[in-house]
């Protein structure tokens, strides 16, 4: 039998399962069909019944769960107790790696900006984004310190890691550059000093990829999910994420509005960040160092699933880079070397 008819089998066997037990109320199970997958290696299945769907999430098994957490799960109770819109859960079996829950269909918010014809309804749309950020950055790790995500931390080493992932994986592997090559040494100490400036500044729960494909829309409403590697960061982390997202150009007077919008209604009012010209200058520094760590995933996802959709972002991450750091003459060897290792690919 082939592995994905047996995995089927399995994941109606438990599905059967939580109707047995009455996790749910439905019965006879019309339909299960395997997801399309982005990124993540998990693997999604759609279960029709004969009066609702539902999504089976098949993640690594724990063997001991009594002893070990999902972090999904577990961000997700914090997430929805602090008022986050998160998919519901109705029934898991972590031993089995099988999480049961809410269908929220196919309309990411990337696909739903699709329609969005006007900047004003551009600006609505993301503004219903922003106020979601805002819960999540509300969120006082204090409350929550028996979670991994109050323990772990965008701190310098885990910033440099991204870089560095990005050197690996983009100019080695999917360029040939040899690592001993000046050009990735002198970018490499570019960006030490971009991310010991971000580690120092003061940290925020982060959902830590917050972008357009990872908002489901489902009745009008938007839902957050991949979620489960959230940790604290500097919070231009999410809000780059999103306004300076690979997938989609967002107009740049919306980005300055929405910056306005999340500075005024959250950094401004708790007095985290002492001025806007501070929060910009930390945006930039953010942008450089998160938008150079998706190039890095952009190219891992090529080079190890043969995927070739991710390939096409690559060069709008390094223009993004570069609107950036050529308005700073203190990026400029940042830029230089960054340049000639994609100009040369």
């Amino acid at each position: 039998m082939k592995p994905e008819v047996t995995e089927k089998l399995f994941v109606e066997s438990l599905f059967q399962r939580s109707i047995d037990e009455g996790r749910i109320n439905s019965k006879d199970i019309k339909l299960v069909d395997r997801l399309t997958g982005d990124a993540s290696t998990r693997r999604y299945y759609r279960v029709d019944t004969e009066n609702d769907s539902y999504v089976v999430c098949l993640d690594h098994a724990i063997k001991n769960p009594d002893l070990k957490k999902n972090e999904f799960i577990e961000v997700q109770k914090v997430f929805e107790a602090n008022n986050i819109s998160v998919p519901k859960i109705y029934d898991k079996r972590l031993e089995k790696g099988y999480i049961l829950e809410e269908d929220l269909g196919d309309v990411t918010f990337l696909k739903r900006l699709a329609s969005a014809s006007h900047k004003d309804e551009q600006f609505k749309l993301y503004k219903q984004v922003i106020d979601e950020l805002i819960k999540i950055h509300q969120i006082d790790p204090k409350d929550h310190l028996d979670q991994t995500f109050s323990k772990l931390s965008f701190d310098y080493s885990k910033l440099m890691y991204e870089v560095n992932f990005c050197l690996e994986w983009f100019a080695e592997k999917l360029i040939g550059i040899d690592k001993t090559d000046m050009r990735i040494i002198n970018l490499r100490k570019e960006y030490e000093v971009v991310c010991e400036k971000i580690a120092k500044q003061h940290k925020v729960v982060t959902h830590r990829d917050f972008h357009s494909r990872n908002i489901m829309v489902k009745n009008q409403k938007l839902i957050i999910i991949d979620f489960q590697d959230a940790r604290m960061g500097l919070p231009q982390y999410d809000l780059v994420s999103l306004l300076e997202d690979c997938y989609y150009e967002l107009d740049r007077e919306n980005v300055y509005k929405l910056k306005k919008y999340y500075w005024e209604n959250f950094l401004e009012a708790k007095n985290i960040q002492k001025d806007f010209d501070e929060f910009e200058s930390l945006y930039t520094l953010m942008t450089l160092q998160r938008t150079l760590k998706a190039i890095g995933s952009f190219a891992y996802i090529y080079n190890t699933r043969n995927d070739e959709r991710y390939l096409k972002y690559i060069g709008f991450a390094v223009e993004k880079i570069k609107r950036f750091a050529i308005k700073d003459k203190s990026f400029e060897k940042l830029l230089s070397n960054l340049l000639s290792l994609y100009y040369e690919y």
